[in-house]
């Protein structure tokens, strides 16, 4: 049987598991991309490609509701792709293998889960993406005149976003279904830019009497930058750059190579770094390693239950980088901020402006740091931005800001959110949270194309995405769906307002 096959809603849970099938990571979106084509084409649906690789979908309005207002339901294709180290996989052939699992909090209460064989699930923005699909397929689900939009590369560039031309759609109202909490209902989200710090990496023969060995961290939780970025989970790189810094003033450790995280989005979870050392020093620095790592567990074991160094010995190098460049680029990236900055001062426990220090590569003769700076104003992103700047500056690298995406303006007016809120109400019994999301969702670059579009976001409960830890409760995709079926059936006629 299938892993999935007996969830609720079925059409949607079947729709996903397709998706996982189908390898999908951002920057190689063309399989899905003509999977979703080819399944519109066999449905008779209407559907069209633009330059950058957007599809545009189109189901007519059910009999009798023609003159209610356009909607468009919006999802992106892509996913963020992160393995666990001891997993063999192929993002770029390979299945997403979800399975379910139960689990019980600290209060004794059960849930089920969707999750993945050590590697992220995808259900950001997959099961959004299933939704809408499923929405296009129904033959009984009743809604006016309907559109998805299919974004391509969300996670990694918003590229497909970025491309979004006026004249595509006709909806006057865009429903984004990228939100990951059940009961909270978005109408803005936190705008983001990416710096780039680059080093010349200068060399020298390594010294004599000497060993060398690779040193790696591994076993954090990574997750989300945005979302995952207030929860105290560690930074792989600002770990072991912290060791590496202690190591090389008191041992005169000598590095090679430096390379940790994966993606500018994703707090990293894992590291490494190769250097040589003296011989005489080599039982101090083991001596201190275990110290380092005893006190990481000790101050971080509630949130860290499994982190580990690990210190092997490869083959003998013959070049190390010189004394200049090694502490140029361990002290930036010792000093260089990360973490939560500022908390939002108008909305209670959002987070303001952050940084994430997440990717730190050796490329040839250069090294390269990434930095993905986050802020729901403009001015806390231009401070964040200084600092960064400051830092890497100060060592001598060159800084470069690129991909800067907006912010998506909360409109407290919004017709849209008002029916969603009314329409949670009546199904649950509760009111929803009205909340501005500390990530970056596409809303914010839709309004260059259409400003006039009134949106909302709106999802299941998903916890860490961007990390093999990746899962999605199944009582809130139920939830999430009968929520968005009764929205589509809610919307006003073109020719009336909500008062």
């Amino acid at each position: 049987m299938d892993p999935l096959s007996h969830l609720q809603p079925a059409s949607l849970w079947q729709l996903f598991e397709k998706i996982c099938s189908i390898p999908h990571p951002s920057k190689h979106e063309q399989k899905i991309s003509a999977w979703i084509q080819e399944w519109a084409q066999e449905l008779g649906l209407s559907i069209k490609e633009d330059a950058v690789g957007n599809l545009f979908i189109k189901k007519p309005a059910t009999k009798g509701m023609e003159n209610l207002k356009g909607v468009i339901l919006q999802a992106h294709m892509d996913m963020v792709p992160q393995k666990n180290a001891d997993t063999t996989h192929d993002f770029l052939t390979d299945p997403i293998i979800p399975y379910v699992v139960s689990e019980t909090d600290a209060d004794g209460n059960e849930s089920d889960w969707v999750t993945a064989q050590g590697t992220t699930l995808g259900a950001d923005n997959g099961v959004g993406l299933s939704s809408a699909l499923a929405i296009l397929a129904s033959t009984d689900i009743p809604h006016g005149p309907l559109e998805v939009l299919v974004t391509i590369d969300e996670e990694a560039g918003m590229s497909g976003a970025f491309g979004l031309e006026a004249g595509w759609l006709d909806g006057d109202i865009l429903i984004n279904t990228d939100s990951e909490q059940e009961g909270e209902i978005y109408m803005g989200c936190a705008g983001g830019i990416d710096a780039s710090a680059t080093f010349n990496l200068e060399f020298e023969n390594t010294p004599g009497n000497s060993k060398a060995f690779n040193l790696s961290i591994s076993g954090l939780k990574g997750g989300h930058s945005g979302v995952d970025i207030h929860t105290g989970r560690a930074n792989a790189n600002k770990l072991l750059v912290r060791f590496l810094l202690e190591a090389s003033n008191n041992f005169g450790i000598r590095l090679t190579e430096l390379n940790g995280g994966s993606l500018r989005n994703a707090i990293p979870r894992e590291a490494n770094a190769s250097f040589v050392i003296a011989n005489d020093k080599i039982e101090l620095l083991k001596e201190s390693l275990a110290t380092y790592l005893a006190t990481l567990r000790q101050t971080l074991g509630k949130i860290e239950t499994n982190i580990d160094m690990l210190l092997i010995s490869p083959e003998e190098f013959e070049q190390c980088w010189t004394i200049n460049t090694q502490q140029q680029i361990l002290l930036a990236l010792n000093a260089c901020p990360n973490g939560v900055i500022r908390m939002s001062d108008d909305i209670e426990g959002i987070v303001e402006t952050s940084l994430n220090l997440g990717v730190i590569r050796c490329k040839g003769p250069k090294f390269v740091a990434l930095t993905l700076i986050r802020s729901l104003h403009n001015d806390g992103s231009a401070e964040a931005q200084r600092m960064v700047q400051s830092v890497f500056e100060l060592a001598e690298a060159k800084i470069v800001f690129s991909g800067a995406y907006p912010g998506w303006k909360p409109d407290t007016s919004s017709a849209i959110m008002k029916t969603v809120s009314e329409t949670y109400q009546d199904l649950f019994g509760k009111i929803p949270e009205i909340m501005v999301i500390h990530a970056g969702l596409e809303c914010g670059l839709f309004k260059t194309a259409y400003p006039h579009w009134d949106m909302v976001s709106f999802g299941p409960t998903i916890k860490f995405p961007h990390s093999p830890d990746e899962k999605i409760e199944i009582a809130t995709v139920n939830q999430y769906w009968l929520l968005l079926v009764a929205v589509l059936a809610a919307i006003p006629e073109t020719n009336q307002q909500n008062n």
